[in-house]
């Protein structure tokens, strides 16, 4: 497991799926907000990947966040779009609704960049969050990440078009402000 202050990442549980399935894939507007595809119901049993980890995939990493204190299941995480050539990958996450507001998404990108720089040796992470998710811009740029750019009306949610903030973090960056 990775260890952040408060928050581990570890694989995932059979007995996650249908915690994250009723809390975080169910609810219609958080998935529309944070799929970047159309929300469709999962069916229960079914191999969706958002559930279901396929451990011969190398390109995306999946986390279940739990507190290291009761190890309390709190959400998702996702290091994807591995890119081992470039040495680049994006980070995601979903934390369950009765878990935000904590600090849990700082700590869960701080375990994710660890992972992403230290485990699999990245250059470069990289996050798409809607303009208008302040926790996630919050907890970006709390652990070094820099707002390279709007991706103007980007993504279609909900009936609309929304701006997209693109971040970006390199390995040298992420381990001065570790030295500091």
């Amino acid at each position: 497991m990775l260890r952040g202050d408060t928050i581990g990442l570890r694989a995932r549980h059979e007995e996650d799926i249908p915690i994250l399935l009723a809390e975080l894939y169910d609810d219609v507007v958080n998935s529309a907000r944070a799929e970047g595809r159309p929300w469709r119901p999962i069916t229960p049993g079914s191999n969706d990947p958002r559930l279901v980890v396929d451990d011969t995939n190398q390109v995306n990493v999946p986390f279940s966040v739990v507190e290291l204190e009761g190890g309390a299941l709190v959400g998702a995480a996702t290091l994807w779009g591995i890119d081992t050539h470039n040495r680049t990958a994006h980070i995601g996450l979903g934390l369950l609704p009765s878990t935000r507001g904590k600090g849990y998404g700082t700590d869960v990108v701080a375990a994710l960049c660890h992972y992403g720089f230290v485990v699999r040796g990245l250059q470069r992470l990289q996050i798409e969050t809607l303009a208008d998710n302040t926790a996630m811009l919050r907890a970006a740029e709390r652990n070094g990440f820099v707002r390279e750019g709007v991706l103007r009306s980007s993504a279609w949610v909900l009936g609309e078009f929304l701006d997209q903030v693109l971040l970006g973090l390199l390995a040298e960056e992420w381990k001065a402000e570790r030295k500091a």
